[in-house]
């Protein structure tokens, strides 16, 4: 499979939901498993209260049905509650991909 396209999504949490967003995050893995046009999920922790996820995506198609599949609904029924401000969701073209087993 060629991924053509992805997302970056940044989260800020709240002060004191920091545990709260990873856990979101570890949870997501399941509604993610879900999406048979979303091979690579990633959720990653970049600082203290900065996190985010980046997904790849044969096509647009997959990555449009992404945004409206359930971990975007689960992520945005719950922003108010973790996030310190709306997620930043960036759309990206993926040049190349390198994917060894370890």
């Amino acid at each position: 499979m060629t991924l053509k396209c992805g997302l970056f999504v940044r989260l800020e949490a709240k002060l004191g939901k920091e545990r709260a967003v990873k856990e979101f995050l570890v949870s997501g893995l399941e509604l993610t498993n879900q999406e048979a046009g979303t091979p690579v999920w990633f959720a990653l922790q970049l600082s203290p209260t900065t996190f985010g996820v980046f997904d790849a995506f044969a096509n647009e198609e997959d990555r449009q049905a992404h945004l409206a599949g359930n971990m975007a609904k689960a992520l945005m029924s719950r922003v108010e509650e973790l996030l310190a401000k709306p997620p930043s969701v960036e759309p990206v073209d993926i040049l190349v991909v390198k994917n060894q087993p370890a």
